[in-house]
């Protein structure tokens, strides 16, 4: 019992991980019996504050949840969870959390404040060859490296859905920073998406895989984020479905991102817009998505080809960064810096 109190009385950094992570086991001294815990697991709803996120409709929709028990297991989440509002100075000190992943390019860092960034969703959009791709291998491996501010580095999870992911890529850039190949390897976890229906059951086994190894990643990729919803939405007639079904995932990634402070880092394609000609705009093409991803990424980067292997990255969308322009060069060890 001694050992216990010791670590109880310990404050600090500690004390704010927990906080972050509630395990949804604690909702056994509230009286929530252990069948019901296991079916909010089973859809992946691994914390307190997933409860908190989600919705009373959404449980009553889990299999075997009537709504008595769903007021009743809302009822214990809201007591171990203090009530929402801080000070700016105390969600300040929250934001102390939050931790950057360097791209590989100390310009684009410089640009995104330090790289991409955690707990929100970064975009990078641009057409084919503007280096999405190249960008996502590149934070594959430079997740897993120490960094500023005492980022201990972590594991990454990778959703791809346009067969894109190479292994090979990710030796190319281990030997640009002297790490050991399989370790590198074995960091990433990658799952390959079929259909957008697919995509989005990978997300709660995500969380799930979050939640067991806590702390341990750091990183969520998803190489092309709207690839399969542009496939298995056709016409303007299924437009509105889409969109909502989009809203969901983009919801679900922004928890997920929250509840467990990981960076999700997603890419996306153009489109040409064809009404763009009669209003004389200079780029007439844009990201897809709409709205709805336009307002979900916390971040937007776009990217354009620029001479040879330079890239220009501009910050189209960013709630503290201004909107800057940054050069950065594709290497055969991924993303670099732009030589003069």
């Amino acid at each position: 019992m001694k050992e216990d109190q010791v670590v109880a009385e310990e404050p600090g950094f500690q004390d704010e991980e927990e906080s972050l992570f509630q395990d949804i086991d604690l909702l056994q001294k509230h009286g929530i019996n252990v069948a019901d815990i296991k079916k909010l697991k089973s859809v992946g709803i691994c914390t307190i504050k997933g409860i908190q996120m989600t919705t009373r409709r959404a449980l009553c929709n889990v299999k075997g949840l009537s709504e008595a028990k769903v007021d009743k297991i809302k009822e214990a989440a809201n007591k171990l969870i203090e009530p929402g509002f801080l000070t700016a100075f105390e969600y300040s000190e929250k934001r102390k959390m939050v931790f950057h992943i360097t791209t590989g390019s100390q310009e684009f860092d410089k640009l995104l404040g330090g790289g991409i960034e955690s707990m929100a969703i970064t975009e990078a959009f641009g057409e084919f060859r503007t280096g999405k791709t190249q960008l996502s291998h590149t934070l594959c491996v430079t997740a897993q490296l120490p960094g500023a501010g005492g980022y201990p580095g972590g594991k990454i999870i990778f959703i791809d859905t346009e067969n894109t992911f190479r292994p090979d890529r990710l030796r190319d850039i281990a030997d640009r920073f002297n790490v050991d190949h399989d370790a590198v390897l074995d960091n990433v976890l990658y799952a390959r998406a079929y259909t957008s229906e697919h995509q989005m059951e990978l997300l709660d086994y995500v969380a799930a895989k979050f939640h067991e190894e806590a702390g341990i990643f750091k990183l969520l990729i998803i190489d092309s984020i709207m690839a399969l919803f542009r496939v298995d939405f056709s016409g303007r007639g299924e437009l509105a479905e889409r969109q909502q079904k989009l809203a969901q995932m983009l919801s679900r990634l922004q928890k997920i991102s929250e509840e467990y402070n990981v960076a999700v880092f997603v890419t996306n394609q153009m489109t040409a817009d064809p009404g763009a000609t009669m209003t004389f705009q200079a780029d007439p093409k844009k990201p897809i998505g709409g709205h709805i991803l336009a307002h979900a990424s916390t971040t937007r980067i776009s990217l354009r080809k620029g001479r040879g292997e330079l890239r220009i990255a501009k910050i189209y969308d960013s709630p503290e960064m201004p909107e800057n322009e940054a050069t950065f060069a594709i290497t055969a060890g991924g993303i670099g810096d732009a030589k003069e």
